[in-house]
């Protein structure tokens, strides 16, 4: 999904009152689904928008996201590494790590 489209349903989702939570991938080691720069939107609906690669590790992130907006209320460097069980899941995982920034936004404060 274009970041362009994600920014602006993170706006509309502000002016209706709802929060949500942008995770990008800062940095890659090894072989991984997506690279620097791809982005999911996870909105406290558990919706989600776009894709930082799937499987496992796109269910971590998604879950750190709802951390960051629900409880902590603060950005969070998640640390995602595919190499778990290499070999035993039978080609689940890419064998890298992934570096993810979550950041909450919060709904948009009304004007008096």
């Amino acid at each position: 999904m274009e970041d362009k489209v994600l920014f602006k349903k993170i706006e509309r989702l502000r002016k209706k009152g709802l929060g949500s939570c942008l995770a990008t991938i800062v940095k890659t080691q090894g072989s991984t689904p997506r690279d620097v720069g791809a982005k999911m939107l996870v909105t406290v609906n558990s919706e989600f928008y776009g894709s930082i690669g799937g499987g496992c590790g796109e269910k971590q992130v998604f879950s750190a996201a709802l951390r960051c907006l629900l409880v902590s209320k603060q950005p969070e460097l998640v640390n995602v590494d595919l190499t778990d069980d290499l070999g035993i899941k039978g080609g689940d995982v890419c064998g890298g790590k992934i570096q993810v920034f979550v950041e909450p936004f919060f709904p948009a404060e009304k004007q008096t």
